[in-house]
């Protein structure tokens, strides 16, 4: 047998997610998937191994080769920008960027400041609205900066929008739609095309079946 078909995925709503599409897809994943606190998950059946990271870190394992394939959201290929091929989107865990703020708040010339984990793509985004803004790079909890005083706004993913609501913020701007995607390493795209094309054409079907 080949070696195995190396799978990087984010933990959480997106690897839950993206497990059931591959089950659905009739690739034969083990039932310790759904409680296994494992990093590292073999799936010999299906001839895969699986590498669970942050979502962050999942375009970093694939651009340099350590995972053939993995599945990040779109937010963060736009954020990490990496040398890796966007196959699929998976059409899964759908939410969406935007700017948030305190309830009233008007945009003003002193040096307004923009909390985010997002600095490229907020920087990105105030420039095409041709607004100067002061990025602040936060790894936490994102709606606090503007209770503090540390930023004026934000830019973080909506889901539901009830964080925003527990912590007193409202949305201000819808930036950009987001879904999860399939993501290819070019070197194993090179070498394993066969069986790499045949799950992006597998889960393509679920994918449009569960769209239909």
């Amino acid at each position: 047998m080949s070696e195995p078909l190396k799978v990087a995925m984010p933990k959480g709503r997106i690897f839950e997610e993206a497990i059931e599409l591959l089950r659905q897809a009739d690739f034969a994943l083990p039932s310790e998937f759904d409680d296994s606190r494992k990093l590292i998950i073999e799936a010999p059946e299906a001839n895969m191994r699986f590498i669970l990271a942050k979502p962050m870190d999942v375009p970093t394992y694939v651009e340099h080769g350590v995972a053939d394939i993995g599945v990040a959201g779109k937010d963060t290929m736009m954020e990490e920008e990496r040398d890796v091929y966007e196959v699929l989107d998976l059409n899964i865990s759908e939410c969406y960027m935007a700017v948030a703020g305190l309830p009233g708040y008007e945009k003003t010339d002193i040096n307004p400041k923009v909390a985010s984990k997002y600095p490229n793509l907020a920087t990105q985004y105030f420039k095409e609205q041709g607004e100067q803004v002061e990025i602040i790079k936060l790894n936490g909890s994102i709606e606090i900066a503007p209770l503090v005083g540390l930023a004026d706004r934000i830019v973080d993913i909506v889901s539901s929008g009830q964080t925003l609501k527990e912590n007193g913020l409202v949305e201000l701007e819808k930036m950009v739609s987001i879904t999860s995607r399939l993501i290819v390493n070019p070197v194993s795209y090179r070498m394993k095309d066969t069986r790499i094309d045949d799950m992006v054409e597998r889960l393509a079907r679920v994918v449009e079946e569960d769209d239909a």
